[in-house]
């Protein structure tokens, strides 16, 4: 039996980081709930690829991937730019306030 029976053809995960597979997981959502189509999505996340100075190898794919998931809640009156980066250092400081191996919650920001 060889090594790779049974398996996928590739023994990389799909996502490298969790919060990767969070960005896909709220596309699709935000998608299914009618806030984009998926021509405005790849256009969307064309232009953000496409930008000068994205790696060669793509290794900054899901970045590029959360910057066109951004742009789009902005575009359609979701959130804005100022609003994400306010969220964002709220669940920063939260995390900084949270006790290893305890969950991170919003409400353990103490600028909140």
């Amino acid at each position: 039996m060889s090594r790779h029976e049974g398996t996928l053809p590739f023994d990389e995960p799909v996502f490298s980081e969790p919060w990767q597979a969070e960005a896909f997981a709220m596309t699709v959502a935000l998608h299914d709930k009618g806030l984009f189509s998926w021509s405005e999505w790849a256009e969307a996340l064309s232009a953000e690829v496409k930008k000068p100075g994205a790696a060669s190898d793509g290794h900054d794919y899901y970045e590029h991937w959360l910057a066109a998931l951004e742009k789009l809640l902005a575009a359609k009156g979701v959130a804005g730019k100022s609003d994400v980066d306010a969220l964002a250092a709220a669940w920063e400081r939260a995390a900084h306030a949270t006790p290893h191996g305890k969950p991170i919650l919003l409400e353990n920001d103490p600028g909140a």
